[in-house]
């Protein structure tokens, strides 16, 4: 399935579904104890694609494009939760990456 949704669209979709919940988002040290957990699936991960440490025979890896969306939905939930608009937070972002750090890193 494809889908073409900005970062507010998905914000109120998931919010949409947390809402039917009588608790619709954790309390934020659970929250943050989630991100944590969904991280170190993505390290898991990579580290099987590309460390030394690879799967077993009979070992089901997740892939890294569902944990990296496992991720995004902890990201999106954390924020919802917080009142953060995640297209702000990626401008400020950008706004530092292309002004601030313009000259950090070697350019082709």
């Amino acid at each position: 399935m494809k889908m073409n949704k900005n970062l507010n669209q998905i914000q109120i979709e998931i919010d949409e579904w947390a809402s039917q919940f009588v608790k619709p988002y954790f309390e934020p040290l659970s929250r943050m104890a989630a991100m944590t957990e969904e991280v170190g699936e993505v390290a898991r991960v990579i580290n099987r694609m590309y460390g030394d440490k690879k799967s077993k025979d009979n070992e089901n890896i997740k892939d890294l494009e569902e944990e990296l969306g496992d991720l995004l939905f902890t990201l999106v939930c954390m924020a919802n939760a917080e009142k953060i608009d995640l297209t702000n937070a990626y401008k400020r972002k950008m706004d530092k990456v292309l002004n601030r750090d313009t000259n950090r890193f070697e350019k082709k």
